[in-house]
């Protein structure tokens, strides 16, 4: 049985065409993917991502423990920033990426990718009874939360017609509560489109009020109602890892891009650790690159990527589509790391035919051809 948002209905009577996505009937669509793309670029789009996990972790020991389970540091954490992380096992590959926010001085909220809640919650649980540090309380609240993206250049002036926050004040990568619509909220100034926007996590009950309040109050700024299809074109322009393509147990970080966030020198021995400094000290021998192609047809997730020679094999698609705003094909791939330079030409086997792309520089869209 699948699982449904507190805005099911909303996404009934605005005509969604409902998927099932990680265990859950969501909306792939609704006015279509390149309008629904185009809003987020230009003007104002609104997502429902209510299947998100939420986990809460506080007491004494929080900080240690989410440091010893984590591959940032959040101890660089101030009261109410938030911060991109991962989960690693004992390997070096990763159970999950994430976002921190930093709630209280020994309370922290994770936001973790829905089809990995329960196996998220399940990795914390077994070294939470290892666990033996200060106290530190383990709670799975996914069940009570709804979360609401309201993203692209103009989310600003609409979420400011029913928030009294100062919104500005809110910079990127930050949170704060506050009321949206008469609804408490934590309302967080991260995304997953590449745009300026807001990530609105408030109580199931309050979910659909806010959700008609913000589509009333951003009609005048042409926002739309957006769908997953909208969601994976927006993230894969700039080369946003998405869990189960670009990232599983098998992969690590220094081969998918995550090095910056992997913070070696802090001084807890996190859960991966020792992996990961030997993968550091021989060199990765794969790489997450982006291509491009002039060609038509499109490389989907699966797809194998070989040399110029179009014999040997170098990697796999992990993510493909249509570029809504270049009008090109691009793709997300892992490959052998003696290809990724930029400008190497690449052929991807799509059925019996071979396409041509080139390694690209990403994101594949610059803040300049945004907006436009």
């Amino acid at each position: 049985m699948l699982k449904r948002t507190a805005l099911y209905e909303e996404h009934l009577k605005l005509k969604g065409r409902m998927v099932p996505f990680g265990g859950w009937e969501l909306p792939v669509q609704y006015s279509g993917v390149m309008a629904e793309h185009q809003a987020v670029r230009t003007a104002c789009g609104i997502f429902d991502v209510s299947h998100m996990g939420e986990i809460v972790l506080e007491g004494p020991g929080a900080l240690a423990f989410l440091s010893k389970v984590t591959i940032n540091d959040p101890a660089t954490l101030a009261l109410w920033q938030a911060q991109y992380s991962a989960f690693c096992n004992e390997s070096g590959g990763i159970i999950d990426d994430l976002v921190v926010y930093r709630t209280g001085e020994q309370r922290f909220f994770l936001v973790v990718n829905a089809s990995n809640t329960d196996k998220d919650f399940d990795h914390l649980s077994r070294i939470h009874r290892e666990w033996s540090g200060d106290l530190v309380s383990l709670t799975n609240r996914s069940s009570e939360f709804s979360q609401i993206a309201l993203q692209g250049p103009r989310a600003g002036e609409v979420l400011a017609r029913i928030c009294q926050l100062p919104l500005e004040k809110i910079q990127n990568y930050w949170c704060a509560e506050g009321a949206v619509a008469g609804a408490q909220a934590l309302i967080a100034r991260t995304g997953y489109t590449g745009e300026d926007g807001f990530e609105i996590y408030l109580s199931n009950r309050d979910a659909p009020g806010v959700w008609c309040a913000l589509l009333e109050a951003g009609a005048p700024f042409g926002i739309l109602p957006c769908g997953l299809g909208a969601r994976d074109t927006l993230r894969l322009e700039m080369k946003y890892a998405l869990y189960g393509h670009e990232l599983d147990d098998s992969t690590g970080p220094l081969e998918t891009g995550l090095g910056w966030i992997t913070k070696l020198k802090k001084p807890v021995d996190f859960v991966g650790r020792s992996a990961i400094e030997a993968m550091k000290a021989s060199g990765p021998s794969r790489a997450l690159v982006g291509l491009r192609s002039e060609g038509r047809g499109i490389a989907r997730q699966g797809a194998e990527v070989y040399g110029s020679d179009r014999t040997t094999r170098i990697g796999t698609v992990t993510s493909g589509t249509q570029s809504p705003t270049l009008k090109q094909s691009i793709a997300i791939a892992l490959i052998d790391k003696a290809h990724e330079t930029t400008g190497t030409r690449v052929w991807v086997k799509v059925r019996e035919d071979f396409l041509e792309y080139t390694v690209s520089p990403t994101p594949f869209i610059s803040k300049s051809r945004r907006n436009v």
